[in-house]
C-alpha cells in the first residue's frame, strides 16, 4: 500500500486505510474508510477505529490505496480525528528506521512516541481542569460533558460514548482538549515541581520621572519603604531581575516595610522558575564573549561541517561548552531552522536549561516527563507548526515532529540514560538522534569530557569531525585529584568508620573554611546484605534472586528490583542464632557514621530513596545551594549536572564497587562517572580537591582519572575491545528469555539458542543466566549474539526475528517471553 493524499481520490470512491495502533502487533492492520469520511482522510491523522470485539482507539494512518486486506474483510474506520495530519512523513520514515534497526514493533514505537493525550483509548480518562477558561463557545456535545464532569470531575470515553449515544466521540474530545476544559489522566506521578522564587518589579506607572518624584515625596514619613525603594533603583542599573530576598537584604528595610509598598502598587510581586542549581554568583551572561579557545573551536566545527555531518566536541569539565552550543545553535535559527538540544537527565541540568532559555525566550520549548501530559501535547503542536525553534529534551524528544531541523547537540553524549532499557523500542537515543538528522540533513553535534568509546572510535577513523577543547573557562584550574589506599589506612589504623584521615582532614578543613563537601558512595541503602555469622543464612527477596538491603530509615529489607520489603531480622530464621552481622554499606550508613564524627553539621542524602516524595529532590538541592548543608552523600545522581560554587572537596568512599562490575564496559564507565564526580570540585577562583578512595589504589583506571588521560584509557580500552571482539569492533544483540518455571525456560532457551545457532554459528553464545537470575518471579535466560562490524547485520536481523517468529508459533513455548535488546549497553 503507498502513501498519497486523499485529494487523489474521489468521494465515491472505496478507500482503505493501514493503520498504526499503539500495541505491540507484529503487522498493521488495515480499515475501510466510509464514502462520507473520503475527504477528511490523511496519512498522518488519527482515526477512531474498533480492534477487537469491543475496545476503541486511536490510530495513524500510515497508508491510503484501494486495495482491501487478502485474509480477512476490513472494519469501516469510526471518525477521523484531526483536521491536519499530526505526523509527518519524515517521522513514519524515522519510525520504520527504528522498528527495523531495534527489532520492535510500529506499535511500539508509535506507544513510546505519541504523548497519552493523542493517544485516546476507550478506557482513557478524562479529568477536569481546575482553572476553566472564562467566555468559550461550546457546542451542545461540549456542554453536556462538561455538566457531567462539574458533577464528578472525571469519566471515561466509554461514558461519553454512552452519554452522547454514539460512537463518534473523539472530534468533541479533542476539542475540549484543546480548549483547556479537561485533560487526559497521567499515571506517572510527577516527582518533580520547578522551584519559585518571588522577583520584584517597580510598577510601569513610577517609570515616568515626575510620578517617581511625587512618589519619593509621598514616602518621606515611611523612611523604611524609602530605603528598599532606593535599594531597587540602585539594583536595577545593573539586574533585570530582583528577587526579593535579595532586595530585602540590601535595603535592610524588612518584610513589613516591602508588604507595605506592594499593598500600594509600588512594587509587583512575581513568581517565577529559577533553577536549583546555578548560583547567584555565577550569573550567565546573554551577551557573553567567547575565550579565544572557544572561537577556535567555534571555527573549527563550523569548518568540520563543511566534510562531515557529525562532530564530536571532546571538551574538559567546565570548559564552557554550552557557550559553543548557543553560538552554534543561534546561527541555526537565525537561518530558520529547527534545533533539537539532547540531555540525559533534565530534572538534574536545570541550570542549562535555565541558561538556554534565558538566551532564547519564547523561541525554545522543553519536552520530557516533568510536564503533564496537556502539556506535552501543546509543545507537540507547537513543534510540528514551528512555534518552537529550539527543543531541550530528554531522550523522548527525538519523536517530536521536526520540520525544519538542522541541528542536533546530544550533551553528555556518554550519559547511559540515553538508552531505553523498559518496554520497547530498546533505542539509543544518541545513535537515533543521528539518523534523524541525516533524514533531515541537518549536522550534530556531540558533546562530552569523556567520550563514549564508539563516539572516540567514529571520530578518531575519521566517521565523525573531532574537536577538543583543552582549557577550562575563565581559567579556572582542574581539582587537585588524590587517590588513597584503604587497605593501607587500615593496616596503619587511619580509618574512622569508612573514611580514610586523609579525607577526614580535608573535610575537616572544609567544613573550617565554611565550604561545602560532596561524598560518592554509588550504594543507596545502609548494609547491603545482612548475614548469620553460624550458618551463613542471608535473607534474600521472594521475587527475585538477589539478597535484600538493609534500610535503616524504614528499619526493613528491600529488593532494589521489584520492590518488595520485609521486617528485619534479629534472629536468623534458619538455624536460629542472634549473630547476624551486616556486610557492606550504603549511602544511609555513610550519612550515619559522617553524624557521629562531625555531630554539629547538617547532613544531606541524594539518592533513590531520599527522593522518592514529590518535593524530596528540589528541596535537598535547594537546602545545599542556599548552605543550610553542608555535605552531601549521594549515588551517581551527584555526578549529573551539580555545579554548586561553594563545594571545594569532592570525596570518592570507595571506587572499588564500580571497577570490579562484570560487564565489559567497567573500566570505561568507571573513568567517566569518577572525572564527572571529580569535575563537581572547585569553581571560579578557588581550586578543588577530589579524594578517591580505594583497595584497588594502583588500578590504572584510577591513574588515569587522576591525570585526566582520556586517551590513555581509550588506548588500553580499545586494544581490549579489539582482542575479545567487542564494540566497536562488533555488534552486540542480547536476546532476553523470560519465565515464571525455571525448567521451561531452560528447554526453551537451549532450543532458541539451538535454532539460532544452526543459521549465525559462532555468533550466538549462551544461554547464561544473567547477573540477577529472577526478577518479579520471572527467571531469566540471555542469549548474546555477536556481529562482526563487517557482517551484513541486516541479513543477521532477519535471521532473529524469522527464528523468533518460528519458536513463538511453537505450542510448548507459547508462553515464553523473547525481547531483543539491539545496542545493549
Amino acid at each position: 500500500m503507498l502513501f498519497a493524499n486523499t485529494s487523489n481520490y474521489t468521494e465515491r470512491e472505496t478507500l482503505f486505510v493501514e493503520v498504526i495502533l499503539p500495541l505491540s502487533l507484529t503487522i498493521n492492520y488495515t480499515y475501510r474508510v466510509p464514502f462520507e469520511l473520503n475527504e477528511k482522510v490523511a496519512v498522518g491523522k488519527r482515526v477512531v477505529i474498533q480492534f477487537g470485539k469491543h475496545k476503541i482507539y486511536t490510530a495513524l494512518v500510515k497508508a491510503i490505496g484501494q486495495t482491501p486486506p487478502e485474509f480477512y474483510e476490513a472494519k469501516y474506520i469510526i471518525d477521523v480525528v484531526d483536521e491536519i495530519p499530526v505526523i509527518t512523513p519524515k517521522q513514519f520514515k524515522f519510525w520504520d528506521w527504528i522498528t527495523s534497526y531495534y527489532l520492535c514493533n510500529e506499535g511500539d514505537v508509535m506507544a513510546a512516541a505519541l504523548p497519552t493525550g493523542l493517544k485516546l483509548a476507550s478506557e482513557t480518562i478524562l479529568v477536569l481542569r481546575e482553572e476553566l477558561p472564562e467566555e468559550l463557545e461550546l457546542t451542545a456535545k461540549e456542554t453536556l460533558i462538561l455538566e457531567v464532569l462539574l458533577k464528578q470531575q472525571r469519566m471515561s470515553i466509554d461514558e461519553v460514548v454512552t452519554l452522547l449515544g454514539q460512537k463518534t466521540v473523539y472530534p468533541t474530545i479533542n476539542s475540549m482538549i484543546s480548549k483547556e476544559l479537561i485533560y487526559i489522566e497521567e499515571e506517572v506521578v510527577e516527582k518533580y515541581k520547578p522551584l519559585l522564587k518571588s522577583f520584584i518589579r517597580l510598577n510601569p506607572f513610577y517609570k515616568e520621572e515626575v510620578h517617581l518624584k511625587e512618589l519619593f515625596t509621598l514616602l518621606e514619613k515611611a523612611p523604611k519603604q524609602l530605603d528598599a525603594l532606593l535599594a531597587y533603583l540602585q539594583i536595577a542599573k545593573t539586574e533585570t531581575a530582583i528577587a526579593k530576598q535579595r532586595l530585602l537584604e540590601l535595603s535592610g528595610s524588612g518584610q513589613a516595610a516591602l508588604k507595605a509598598l506592594v499593598e500600594k502598587e509600588v512594587f509587583i510581586v512575581e513568581k517565577k522558575q529559577v533553577s536549583r542549581l546555578s548560583d547567584s554568583k555565577d550569573e550567565f551572561e546573554v551577551n557573553f564573549t567567547l575565550s579565544i579557545a572557544q572561537q577556535n573551536a567555534l571555527n573549527e566545527i563550523k569548518a568540520q561541517f563543511l566534510q562531515k555531518d557529525v562532530v564530536l566536541l571532546h571538551g574538559i569539565t567546565a570548559s564552557g561548552k554550552t557557550q559553543l552550543y548557543i553560538k552554534i545553535i543561534e546561527q541555526v535559527i537565525s537561518e530558520g531552522g529547527q534545533v533539537l538540544f539532547l540531555l540525559p537527565e533534565i530534572a538534574l541540568t536545570t541550570q542549562i536549561v535555565e541558561r538556554i532559555k534565558l538566551y532564547f525566550g519564547d523561541k525554545i520549548g522543553v519536552y520530557h516527563s516533568k510536564f503533564n501530559d496537556n502539556e506535552r501535547v501543546e509543545i507537540w503542536n507547537k513543534v510540528l507548526n514551528g512555534s518552537y525553534q529550539v527543543v531541550l529534551g530528554a531522550r523522548s524528544a527525538i519523536f517530536l515532529p521536526f520540520g525544519e531541523l538542522k541541528l542536533v547537540v546530544v550533551d553528555e553524549e556518554h550519559e547511559s540514560s540515553y538508552k531505553q532499557h523498559d518496554p520497547a523500542p530498546r533505542y539509543q537515543a544518541r545513535d537515533a538522534a543521528i539518523y534523524l538528522a541525516h533524514l533531515h540533513d541537518a549536522k550534530v553535534v556531540l558533546g562530552s569530557a569523556t567520550p563514549s568509546i564508539e563516539s572516540y572510535y567514529n571520530a578518531s577513523s575519521n566517521k565523525y569531525g573531532l574537536v577538543k577543547l583543552e582549557e577550562r573557562f575563565g581559567g579556572v584550574q582542574l581539582p587537585i585529584q588524590e587517590v588513597v589506599s584503604i587497605a593501607e589506612a587500615t593496616k596503619q589504623k587511619k580509618m574512622t568508620a569508612y573514611f580514610t584521615s586523609v579525607l577526614l582532614a580535608q573535610m575537616q578543613l572544609a567544613l573550617e573554611n565554611k565550604e561545602q563537601i560532596i561524598l560518592f558512595q554509588n550504594r543507596r541503602g545502609y548494609a547491603t546484605i545482612l548475614i548469620c555469622a553460624t550458618c551463613g543464612y542471608a535473607p534474600k527477596c521472594v521475587n527475585c534472586d538477589v539478597s535484600l538491603t538493609f534500610h535503616k530509615t524504614s528499619g526493613k529489607l528491600h529488593c532494589h528490583y521489584c520492590g518488595f520489603h520485609q521486617n528485619s531480622i534479629n534472629s536468623c530464621p534458619a538455624c536460629g542464632s542472634v549473630h547476624i552481622e551486616q556486610k557492606g554499606f550504603g549511602t544511609e550508613r555513610i550519612e550515619e557514621e559522617l553524624a557521629l564524627i562531625f555531630p554539629d553539621i547538617k547532613i544531606a542524602r541524594l539518592d533513590l530513596d531520599s527522593t522518592r516524595s514529590k518535593n524530596g529532590m528540589q528541596q535537598l538541592i535547594a537546602d545545599f545551594q542556599d548552605k543550610k548543608t553542608q555535605v552531601l552523600i549521594g549515588t551517581q545522581m551527584v555526578a549529573k549536572g551539580l555545579d554548586f560554587d561553594n563545594v571545594s572537596l569532592i570525596g570518592v568512599i570507595n571506587a572499588d564497587t564500580l571497577l570490579n562490575y562484570p560487564d565489559f564496559r567497567a573500566f570505561e564507565r568507571s573513568y567517566q562517572l569518577l572525572a564527572q564526580v571529580a569535575g563537581r570540585a572547585g569553581r571560579r577562583e578557588k581550586q578543588g580537591m577530589a579524594i578517591i578512595q580505594a583497595y584497588s589504589d594502583s588500578h590504572r583506571i584510577l591513574n588515569q582519572v587522576l591525570t585526566n588521560d582520556y586517551l590513555a584509557m581509550y588506548t588500553d580500552e580499545l586494544e581490549e575491545r579489539k582482542k575479545y571482539l567487542y564494540p566497536p569492533f562488533a555488534r552486540l544483540i542480547f536476546i532476553n528469555v523470560k519465565h515464571k518455571d525455571a525448567n521451561v525456560l531452560n528447554v526453551a532457551s537451549q532450543a532458541l539458542a539451538q535454532a539460532l545457532r544452526t543459521q549465525l554459528g559462532h555468533r550466538i553464545l549462551g544461554p547464561e543466566q544473567p547477573l540477577v537470575a529472577r526478577i518479579r518471579n520471572y527467571y531469566l535466560k540471555q542469549i548474546s549474539v555477536k556481529v562482526e562490524k563487517n557482517a551484513p547485520i541486516q541479513k543477521v536481523k532477519n535471521v532473529l526475528k524469522e527464528t523468533i517468529a518460528e519458536f513463538n508459533t511453537q505450542k510448548e513455548f507459547k508462553s515464553v517471553w523473547v525481547q531483543i535488546d539491539v545496542d545493549p549497553y
